[in-house]
């Protein structure tokens, strides 16, 4: 009987170990099925994505990047004559893009710090506990999602030069002058309306980010600090805008980045580059070169040199502004 017993269990004991080493491998068999499954599923998803980015977009910035090294032929692309960067140097040696730049330069100046500015006001604002506070979020964000073409041909029936609103105000109302100003014949004054309009329709979009980083502050700091006996003011300084910084960068870069490619409102409302081609844009020089002067080399060149400083622009505001926060 014990002998028996015992060869059962050797015979037991000799089988464990195989059972043992056969069923780790089953698994990861197993296993590597269902991640090979999961896999094309995933890529059965992600495939049409893929795709229409290569059609729609890697190839055309592909190919406009090769049209730029050309003197494009839109009829016949095999008379195309290849003239290197002949394109860029004539960009940066034409006085009207060295224009446009200074024009779009000046126009991001301006408008995102008093975006940055105005909107992180009216979140502050938005943030307190006041009544309505819901309805005056949408208030602030309808501008947002106005349509860039009938906001911009709005603000230019403002400031028409005859019976415009701004005209009527400054000169029936206030008095603070005694003609018409003529808004959109000037080739200063006519960057009014742009400026005024890129500021206005930005403000309710910055509110919003800078509402969410507002809300994302734990309220235990300034409670501490009212408790110390800080004023306002020292805790708006010393704790919200400290611990905002990372949206103020966000915000800063990303307005900067929408500046530098402003567009319909000059396109619309100085017709592109009005009077005399002085109050052009990058992007609305860029037009005028590529869809009415047929220059497609000259219009990718543009667009590749704007590229370029976006893209440095963007680098050189996240290295100054990326700073760790310290309370």
């Amino acid at each position: 009987m014990r002998s028996t017993i015992s060869s059962a269990e050797s015979r037991i004991g000799e089988a464990a170990p195989h059972t043992g080493g056969q069923l780790p491998a089953a698994h990861r068999r197993t296993r590597e099925r269902r991640n090979y499954r999961s896999t094309l599923a995933a890529a059965a998803f992600l495939l049409p994505g893929f795709l229409l980015f290569f059609l729609f977009v890697l190839g055309p910035l592909v190919f406009s990047f090769r049209i730029s090294f050309y003197d494009w032929n839109i009829i016949n692309s095999e008379l195309s004559e290849w003239v290197g960067l002949e394109n860029y140097t004539r960009a940066l040696g034409d006085p009207v893009f060295r224009r446009a730049v200074i024009n779009t330069i000046a126009y991001t100046v301006v408008t995102v710090p008093a975006q940055i500015i105005l909107g992180v006001g009216v979140a502050i604002l938005l943030n307190q506990a006041i009544r309505g506070r819901s309805f005056y979020r949408v208030i602030y964000y309808l501008p947002v999602i106005t349509p860039w073409v009938i906001v911009s041909l709005v603000f230019e029936f403002i400031f028409v030069g005859q019976g415009g609103l701004a005209n009527y105000l400054l000169k029936d109302v206030l008095h603070v002058t005694s003609e018409n100003i003529r808004w959109l014949a000037h080739p200063i004054l006519t960057f009014v309306p742009i400026f005024l309009l890129g500021i206005w329709k930005g403000i309710g979009w910055t509110a919003i980010i800078a509402l969410a980083g507002l809300q994302s502050i734990p309220a235990a700091y300034e409670e501490a600090a009212a408790v110390d006996g800080a004023t306002a003011w020292n805790r708006l300084r010393y704790i919200t805008l400290p611990l905002l910084r990372p949206t103020l960068t966000f915000l800063t870069v990303v307005l900067t980045i929408g500046g530098l490619n402003a567009y319909i409102s000059n396109l619309l409302i100085t017709n592109g580059g009005d009077p005399q081609d002085k109050t052009h844009f990058i992007l609305t020089l860029m037009y005028e070169a590529t869809f009415e002067g047929l220059d497609f080399g000259y219009g990718a060149a543009i667009s590749y040199l704007l590229t370029a400083f976006v893209l440095g622009m963007s680098v050189i505001q996240l290295r100054l502004l990326r700073k760790k926060v310290e309370l």
